[in-house]
């Protein structure tokens, strides 16, 4: 007769608790150390003032525009990679004097140079090959990152009457978090009900559940402390942050598809490239944007 094991405290307390649904899909413990890393790079960059955050927002531009436009070079693609970073940096730095203006006629020049350059890349003569395709793609680049990007860089720049540019960051970036947090617990614990199977297969609704859940309680608890603004105008902002972030991952889901590649890059152990990272910040820092200065316009 086969002897049974007998059954400790913890095994009781583990039958009882939920267990994963899906695994987690990464090194975690790589992952976590480069997400402190990256963490404590941010807070620096805060605390020391604009001129830090600008840079690393700068660097960050930089080295997400060498991932995906050298992606995007091995398959075949022509785009510009040095005159298109150059330019992406032009698109950040010139905001810091001029603001969004400044942003907005770098980028336009950005776009004809990219439009005349790649018309006449194979000299008068002979057509230009793919133009259509990779003017598009090229474009697409400019404003997912450096565009896009350059609003997180403009945020140290608005204060609103009870709150600095650096409380704003640590909004933004707290909101961020949450809903990756969130999302990637309630995904791994019940994600079960794919939101796009034919773009990101692991991504559920249950983990954007959990993302909307700590994006709106984190906007609500930080805008209200930090802001010293209304609770529910920082949930409202932390939900167009979380739909935002969960759409940026699912375009750069679509454009990793389309290209037949897991990651940007394997720059950050347990994360990929740093695009990988920066995919839900991007689209999310134009909302944090608006919204802080909408809030610094009209807060009487």
């Amino acid at each position: 007769m086969q002897r049974k094991e007998p059954v400790t405290v913890s095994d009781a307390i583990n039958r009882r608790l939920p267990q994963p649904k899906n695994g987690a899909g990464r090194d975690l413990p790589a992952a976590i150390g480069v997400g402190v890393g990256l963490g404590a790079l941010v807070v620096l960059a805060v605390w020391a003032g604009p001129l830090a955050w600008y840079a690393v927002v700068a660097l960050a531009v930089g080295v997400a525009m060498w991932e995906v436009l050298s992606r995007l070079r091995e398959h075949s693609y022509y785009i510009p990679r040095t005159l298109l970073i150059i330019l992406g940096q032009a698109m950040v730095w010139v905001s810091w004097p001029l603001g969004a203006p400044g942003l907005v006629a770098v980028y336009v020049t950005a776009v004809l140079a990219l439009m005349f350059g790649r018309l006449f890349h194979n000299g008068r003569h002979r057509p230009p090959i793919n133009y259509l395709r990779d003017m598009s793609v090229g474009i697409f680049v400019l404003t997912w990152i450096p565009l896009f990007a350059t609003f997180a860089a403009m945020l140290s720049l608005v204060s609103t009457p009870f709150a600095s540019g650096a409380a704003s960051i640590v909004v933004f970036m707290l909101c961020v978090v949450a809903s990756d947090t969130g999302g990637y617990i309630a995904g791994v614990m019940f994600g079960s009900h794919p939101m796009a199977p034919a773009v990101s297969p692991k991504k559920s609704w249950e983990g954007f559940a959990g993302s909307i859940v700590f994006g709106v309680v984190t906007g609500a608890l930080t805008v209200k402390f930090l802001l010293h603004h209304d609770a529910w105008v920082g949930g409202l902002m932390g939900l167009g942050l979380v739909i935002c972030a969960t759409l940026g991952d699912l375009v750069e889901s679509q454009f990793k598809r389309e290209l037949g590649i897991k990651d940007m890059s394997a720059l950050l152990p347990g994360h990929g490239g740093l695009m990988d990272r920066l995919d839900g910040m991007l689209p999310s820092a134009m909302v944090t944007w608006v919204a802080i200065s909408f809030l610094a316009t009209f807060t009487p």
